[in-house]
């Protein structure tokens, strides 16, 4: 299988040649000052609790962490939406990946702002043998060290290529996740953590499930 991270620059690379520059440099602006902004170094970092959270899937049911951490450790993804195609690229991974994440006796769920209904498109759409879950408002994401709002000049850019994030997430308070990927021990404490403000960067999922790998050796 090729490397998420291939396959993310390959998407970068296709954009850079088809989008105009002053439009990427919007981008490259947003990505730059969420960077400066320090959002990276105050992510919950391993040997932290996390928060206990009752998020919905796609079909409306309630699932709790401590559900799904009696199962067996616990891979949490947080994406901005099925609108990125750097989200879905890493969502399929993880699709491919599942298998071996179960294997090592593991779940995983994606975690998003988006509406139930957007979560049913991306399940089925992508065929992902998961749960989505629906973090309104990233109220969750914010617990985890995540969120943030997206600045006036790139909501302007989203409208013009037709990003509708207020209508995918269901409220207007632009609050999206930085990209994050966690691994929670059945203790509930974080194994593995890692968040980009560049959302075109993201953990291998291999090198994510080293550290349950480890403890189930």
């Amino acid at each position: 299988m090729a490397h998420l991270q291939d396959q993310l620059d390959q998407i970068t690379e296709n954009t850079r040649t088809l989008v105009q520059p002053e439009r990427l440099a919007v981008i490259d602006r947003a990505v730059e000052e969420l960077f400066a902004s320090g959002i990276e170094e105050r992510i919950l970092p391993v040997g932290a609790k996390v928060p206990a959270f009752a998020l919905p899937d796609a079909a409306g049911k309630m699932v709790r962490s401590e559900d799904l951490l009696a199962l067996g450790p616990l891979v949490i993804s947080f994406f901005r939406g099925r609108w990125c195609p750097y989200c879905v690229t890493e969502l399929e991974a993880w699709r491919d990946l599942y298998p071996v994440v179960r294997e090592w006796g593991g779940l995983v769920v994606g975690i998003s702002p988006q509406t139930q209904r957007q979560s049913d498109f991306t399940a089925g759409h992508h065929k992902l043998p998961y749960a989505l879950l629906t973090d309104h408002g990233s109220k969750l994401a914010e617990q985890f060290g995540l969120a943030y709002t997206v600045p006036e000049y790139q909501r302007s850019y989203y409208r013009s290529i037709l990003v509708n994030i207020p209508f995918v997430n269901g409220e207007e308070s632009w609050r999206l996740p930085v990209p994050g990927t966690f691994v929670v021990g059945q203790d509930g404490r974080v194994l593995f953590a890692e968040a980009h403000a560049d959302f075109r960067v993201r953990p291998e999922p291999e090198e994510v499930l080293q550290p349950m790998m480890a403890m189930r050796r």
